[in-house]
Parts: structure tokens; C-alpha cells; sequence
């Protein structure tokens, strides 16, 4: 056994650094993240390692990035490539919707695609427009796109190595605002498959569902719930496309009620999907509405305003408390 404290940036440089020691085919792109070791520091001293050729600075041109990485894929390499902000991966889009999530099924399955494209995701930073945006659910909807969210430090070393050797395109979320929580790694523990959801802390009285950021905001309801004499139970979605629904349906039988959590605007969200499966699913066991919460579908805030925009522990222990009300 070999644990160590770890930040999520850390966990995250450090499965980078074992995909790379592993296979010389991996290689990292994106702006700044060479000699700077990228603008959160996360692939810090890779460079100086590997070298310019396996980790390297590019210019400031999302659809150059993604466009090259198309490339090096096609002639057998593995790159991961980080677009620096969520709100910067638009220029991309065409490129990630049009060629990285259709070439495999459009060569029927002859031509892999084993591109990671790392995403900062969420705000709550205090940053301008375009640096805190929840853009998951264009991905999501994307068939051919493998879409994954980390929240601990754990899920970052080991989840970054899986979807490197992942023969499909993954698009890989990192909640930025959390990317400074620490917490154990176990390096020689066997990992959780990276297309499964995980059940963080277990109740019988209610499911909280979330991702990223607001998986530790739902830890938090949970633990101010317990004190209130309520159980809830937390589910890690790690997942967001395929959707592990075995570990969904079985919780929400169990419990009866859920409440979906998530930063992204709840119309047309994530969020919405999950409740109509779940609707589907469970609809026998229910015993209130699927609630959600989520922003608000407005463009995100100016900084001295997100805190009004983005869920918290109140809006979270609100919704709660009216699901256990029916």
C-alpha cells in the first residue's frame, strides 16, 4: 500500500506523469502548460521531464490544438490536450463534434481515436467571462464522446490514466475551484472503472446526486442533514456520458427520493436527462418528484455575483427538505 496527500492538480499531474512513463505514445498539448506548467500549475515540471517534444506549448488556437491532436491520433499517438478555460473550447467545437466524435463509427470502428481533451470546468474563482462556465452537457449529448468528471484527488490520479488508454475520445472535466482540496491517493490500490458511479456516502431517507465541484456541497447537506436527524445518501456521477445507471436506479429505489445537483444551468442540463431515466426507471418507488438544482439559465454572472448564481448548501438543504415534504 503506498498513500500519499495529494491535491486534485497534483493527482492529476501525477497520472499524467505514470500514463507517460508508461507509453511514449502519450503525449500533453495546450497553451502554457510546458515551461509555465499551465495556468493552474497542473502539468508542472512534465516538460523539463519529457521533454518539448511529448509536452508541448502551443499556440493560442483551440481549433489548431484539437485539429493536430486529430492527426497524431490518427498516426497512432495518444494526446491529451488541455483547453486552458471551459469557455475557450468553442473554437474547437466544430473539430471535437464533427471529426473527434465521429471518426470511429464513421470508419466502423477501424480508426480509433484515443484523444483526452482536458477541461477546467465550473466557476466560483472569481474570474471573468468565458472562465467559469458548465458546458458538459453539449458533450453529453454527442454520441460518440466519452465524458468524465473528477471530484478528489483519489478519482484525479487514477481516472486521467484510464481515459489515456481509452480507445475512444474522452472528454475529461476538472472542477477548478477544487483543484487545491486535498486528500488520500492510494498509488498501488486497485481504481473504480472509469465508467462507473460511486456511492460516497450511504444513506435510506434521500439521493443526492452531483459531480465535480458540488459532489463535496452535497457531502456537506448530508453531514448538516445527519444532525437534523436526516439520512441522505451521496452519489459521485464520475460518469456523465454513458451514465452508470445500475448505481443510480438501485440508490433511488432504495431511498425513494432524489435531488439532482449540478453548476450548469438546470433547462436543458444534465440534470434533466438523468430525472426522465430515472422517472423511467423508478417511477414505482418514487415517493416525490425528481427535484433539481442547478444556475440559473442566464449567461454566468460578473464575479461579485456568482456566489448568487451558484448552488450552495442552503438551495441544496431547501430542495431537501421539499422532496422529504411530499
Amino acid at each position: 500500500m503506498s498513500t500519499t496527500q495529494m491535491t486534485i492538480a497534483r493527482g492529476i499531474n501525477s497520472g499524467l506523469r505514470a500514463a507517460m512513463e508508461k507509453d511514449p505514445k502519450v503525449l500533453l498539448m495546450g497553451e502554457d502548460i510546458g515551461k509555465l506548467g499551465g495556468v493552474f500549475r497542473v502539468t508542472e515540471g512534465l516538460q523539463k521531464d519529457f521533454g518539448e517534444d511529448r509536452v508541448i506549448d502551443t499556440p493560442l488556437a483551440e481549433a489548431g490544438i484539437v485539429g493536430t491532436a486529430i492527426g497524431m491520433a490518427l498516426r497512432g499517438y495518444r494526446p491529451v490536450v488541455e483547453i486552458q478555460f471551459d469557455g475557450f473550447v468553442y473554437p474547437a467545437f466544430d473539430h471535437i463534434i464533427s471529426q473527434v466524435a465521429k471518426m470511429r463509427a464513421r470508419s466502423l470502428g477501424a480508426v480509433k481515436m484515443p484523444i483526452v481533451i482536458r477541461i477546467p470546468v465550473g466557476g466560483g474563482i472569481g474570474a471573468v467571462e468565458h472562465h467559469s462556465e458548465s458546458n458538459e452537457a453539449y458533450f453529453t449529448h454527442t454520441a460518440g464522446l466519452k465524458v468524465v468528471c473528477c471530484a478528489n484527488p483519489a478519482d484525479a490520479y487514477w481516472m486521467i490514466q484510464q481515459a489515456v488508454e481509452t480507445d475512444d475520445p474522452v472528454i475529461f472535466y476538472e472542477p477548478k475551484r477544487r483543484y487545491w482540496d486535498k486528500g488520500e491517493v492510494d498509488t498501488s490500490a486497485a481504481p473504480c472503472g472509469l465508467f462507473e458511479s460511486r456511492v460516497v456516502k450511504e444513506g435510506s431517507d434521500l439521493t443526492l446526486l452531483a459531480y465535480g465541484p458540488m459532489v463535496k456541497t452535497c457531502l456537506q447537506a448530508a453531514q448538516v442533514a445527519e444532525e437534523e436527524g436526516k439520512s441522505l445518501e451521496v452519489i459521485d456521477l464520475r460518469t456523465l456520458s454513458p451514465l452508470d445507471l445500475p448505481t443510480l436506479t438501485a440508490s433511488v429505489k432504495k431511498t425513494g427520493r432524489v435531488v439532482i445537483v449540478h453548476e450548469a444551468p438546470t433547462f436543458g442540463g444534465l440534470g434533466g436527462e438523468i430525472s426522465a431515466r430515472l422517472t423511467e426507471d423508478c417511477f414505482y418507488h418514487l415517493e416525490a418528484p425528481v427535484l433539481r438544482v442547478g444556475g440559473y439559465n442566464v449567461p454566468y454572472p460578473p464575479s461579485r455575483l456568482e456566489e448568487d448564481f451558484l448552488p450552495d448548501l442552503d438551495r441544496v438543504l431547501d430542495s431537501v427538505d421539499r422532496s422529504l415534504s411530499y
